[in-house]
């Protein structure tokens, strides 16, 4: 019998995408087994305070370019085509419509995203859609953030102890990596500033981001800052 695919899902505004982001997928990809990893930018980000700086055609091209040379990875635009606000169960329910069942789907999140958790929509619904894979941040650890919602630690999980048997149901699994300490709004606030950002994004991203103007960007950013040195 044939083991069923793994899909990781990694959403966000990726305004812009950075390594922090690429190093959770990866960590989860390694630690979980997933055949594929699916980045899901978000139209109409619910729990951001303003909109994103970024078109979401830009915002898409980014997500496109920096994963271009990772195999198995891959955009989609099922949040960006869907009106109104981008709610993650909205989009696990999507999946489950395409056919994928919540033991198959693994929703990819930051320890310092999931600590707010129960302010999500339909929670604690939504996490019955998918497991829960939590990725260790600088500065907060998928453990910390379990202790703000005592209620769900009996479903959380390391990934050595995972089970595929798809009568188990959901579980939250902590992943304890090294991720970048990265942000979009430290990446923004640098190019505002005319500061190199080639640490912090691929290469591709950079160019981009530089060619379009995007962020405040200027096209001579990478010249200027190598006349500095």
């Amino acid at each position: 019998m044939t083991a069923a695919r793994r899909l990781g899902v990694l959403g966000g505004t990726f305004d812009p995408i950075h390594f922090g982001h690429l190093d959770a997928a990866e960590a989860a990809r390694a630690s979980l087994e997933l055949d594929e990893v699916l980045f899901i930018p978000a139209h109409d980000p619910p729990h951001k305070p303003a909109d994103p700086r970024a078109s979401a055609f830009h915002r898409f091209a980014l997500i496109a370019l920096a994963i271009q040379d990772w195999p198995g990875y891959r955009a989609s635009d099922m949040e960006l085509t869907r009106e109104g606000a981008s709610y993650t169960v909205d989009t696990l329910r999507a999946l489950h419509g395409c056919r994928w069942r919540a033991p198959q789907l693994f929703f990819i999140l930051g320890a310092d995203a999931f600590a707010d958790i129960a302010a999500w929509r339909e929670f604690p619904a939504v996490l019955d859609l998918a497991h829960f894979a939590v990725i260790a941040r600088p500065g907060a650890t998928p453990d910390e953030a379990l202790a703000r919602t005592p209620d769900l630690r009996s479903r959380a999980r390391l990934p050595a102890s995972r089970a595929w048997n798809h009568e188990e149901g959901t579980a939250i699994y902590l992943v304890e990596a090294r991720t970048r300490d990265v942000s979009s709004t430290t990446i923004r606030e640098r190019l505002a500033e005319r500061k190199a950002i080639d640490d912090l994004v691929p290469a591709a991203v950079a160019r981009h981001i530089a060619s379009h103007h995007l962020y405040g960007a200027v096209d001579d950013l990478h010249d200027k800052d190598q006349d500095s040195d």
